[in-house]
């Protein structure tokens, strides 16, 4: 950190935000808080009926209360800047606070990407090897593959942020997004990023192609798996275990393909638009897809529902 600061004459950053949009600041004041706080509420219950509740210490639940802290853990790592941001006239942040929410965000944000995947090999050895799931699926196995997912994002977001962080900027340091997003601050580096366009396909390849793959592949078996069973409530049940994760990727890797897939617009009007949405659009797999995540899965499964609501019960309260 003290080498890119001797490099460089800037110290800190200025978040331009939502700056543009002045009438759209307090809105999205309330609306965020009120999301950021249905996210600690939602996924805080849903981490505690996975620990109380021993009928859910399965391998499913525990990747959901992983899944539940991850989410926690990335909307807190951008939540209140964003929300002091909307508060603050003059969005300053400094070039250690910067690399700090840059490195966590990524790192959740990759973790998440492996923990999904790691979700999906678990339901498709639960749907198509149902008679070998207790062997293959055992704690030896499933609290290995959390380890890794948690360990590979933590490790990838440290060798970009250190890149990053290395960088001269020595001209311009308004960031042109709500948080210190590792592509918007790697836009005022005043050098060569070659290293860091390379280091970042590569990353995209590990978190977005690999378990998309694997996710793609697991539910193409699981849904022939599905369709070979004769009844239709066989099918409805075996469906059941699943729908709620195949929506939670959906919503998670359909926002992150938009918002890194979309073409770019060359005209000032569509650039104007494009900015705005390439900083709301992160707000949605950053904020909204984690406030969806615990309510996706309680209204999809029976277990989680009939836990949560033993856990509030006055009989609860009274043991």
């Amino acid at each position: 950190m003290e080498r890119a600061n001797q490099s460089s004459p800037v110290v800190g950053f200025i978040l331009l935000g939502l700056s543009d949009h002045p009438k759209l600041e307090k809105s999205f004041f309330v609306l965020i808080l009120l999301m950021y706080l249905v996210v600690l509420l939602g996924n805080g219950v849903l981490i505690l009926v996975t620990i109380l509740d021993s009928h859910l210490h399965t391998p499913m639940y525990f990747f959901l209360g992983n899944l539940s802290f991850l989410d926690i853990c990335y909307t807190t790592s951008s939540v209140p800047l964003i929300l002091d941001s909307f508060l603050t006239p003059r969005k300053t942040i400094s070039f250690s606070a910067c690399a700090v929410q840059m490195a966590f965000s990524f790192a959740m944000a990759g973790t998440e990407c492996l923990l999904l995947g790691m979700m999906a090999v678990d339901r498709y050895v639960a749907i198509c090897n149902p008679l070998r799931y207790p062997v293959v699926m055992h704690k030896a196995t499933y609290v290995p593959m959390a380890i890794s997912s948690w360990a590979i994002g933590g490790t990838a977001s440290v060798v970009h942020t250190t890149l990053a962080i290395q960088l001269p900027f020595c001209g311009d340091n308004v960031i042109n997004h709500i948080t210190c997003e590792i592509l918007a601050v790697l836009k005022l580096a005043c050098a060569d990023i070659s290293i860091n366009v390379i280091s970042m396909g590569v990353t995209n390849v590990i978190f977005l192609g690999v378990p998309v793959l694997f996710i793609s592949v697991s539910y193409v078996f699981i849904i022939a798996t599905i369709l070979r069973i004769p009844s239709a409530e066989g099918r409805k049940k075996a469906f059941s275990t699943c729908s709620a994760h195949l929506t939670v990727v959906i919503i998670f890797y359909g926002t992150l393909f938009f918002m890194y897939g979309k073409p770019k617009s060359k005209d000032s009007l569509g650039a104007e638009k494009q900015d705005l949405s390439d900083k709301l659009i992160p707000l949605f797999y950053g904020v909204v897809t984690p406030m969806l995540n615990p309510i996706i899965y309680s209204l999809r499964n029976k277990d989680v529902k009939t836990s949560v609501r033993n856990l509030v019960s006055p009989k609860c309260f009274m043991q």
